[in-house]
């Protein structure tokens, strides 16, 4: 079996797990769009996988990614940026991205909101620490209103969509269900007290958790290792 094959075999059967998923959760099995976590692995590995039909691709590193569009270039792809932005990478990532996930504070939104003019609205999500982990990116789920306001009232080259999450890792992908039911119950939330945004994003769920996610109202899932097989590319760590 040639690699495009592979990719396309792997590709259907995420896809498929997804819409059954979404089945059982009474939703539309093809309302849940993949995004291919290619964080680390080369630009052919992500050719190979848009030859098998996948479009969306999330990268956590700039310079890595950067790298990857131009290569890439020929493409119609859509990059989104999943990763823990600093503001002094904030200008890069607004210019060549669509979607950032992982708007934890203040400060990273008017960075990229400073930067996003000329372009239209930047789709952002507040990536929000569910689990309180201590070494985990995002803002505390109280702090969620405030900051959704802020960027709302402050930032105009920014459109919130809605949330992002990396619960704590448990044994079993169920065990990530009430931190995903968390999430989705803050969105809901977030729909009341902070009225303007579309809130219409829930990013959560990767490859050993995925379909709990979309069960609990995953609206973009983040997969990685299932469709590219184990991380041995060393990538860019900027």
């Amino acid at each position: 079996m040639d690699e495009s094959s592979a990719y396309g075999r792997r590709v259907a059967d995420i896809r498929e797990r997804i819409a059954a998923a979404a089945r059982r959760g009474g939703r539309d099995p093809g309302a849940v769009p993949l995004l291919a976590v290619s964080k680390t692995f080369p630009a052919e590995a992500v050719r190979a996988l848009a030859e098998a039909g996948q479009r969306a691709f999330a990268e956590s590193y700039v310079q890595e990614a950067e790298a990857k569009q131009a290569e890439l270039a020929d493409l119609s792809l859509d990059w989104h940026f999943i990763g823990p932005l600093q503001s002094n990478k904030a200008g890069r990532v607004a210019t060549a991205f669509p979607w950032v996930h992982s708007v934890d504070r203040a400060k990273i939104a008017r960075a990229l909101d400073r930067h996003r003019t000329g372009q239209p609205p930047l789709d952002v999500c507040l990536q929000v620490n569910i689990s309180d982990e201590a070494s985990k990116s995002g803002c505390a789920p109280e702090e969620a209103p405030a900051l959704a306001t802020r960027i709302r009232d402050e930032c105009p080259h920014l459109r919130l969509r809605g949330l992002m999450a990396i619960p704590a890792p448990g044994a079993t992908s169920e065990e990530s269900r009430p931190a995903f039911r968390r999430l989705a119950g803050l969105l809901a939330e977030l729909r009341e007290t902070v009225p303007g945004p579309p809130w219409d994003t829930l990013s959560m769920g990767m490859s050993g958790d995925f379909e709990v996610a979309v069960e609990e109202g995953a609206t973009h899932v983040r997969v990685g290792s299932a469709l590219f097989g184990e991380r041995t590319y060393p990538g860019k760590t900027d």
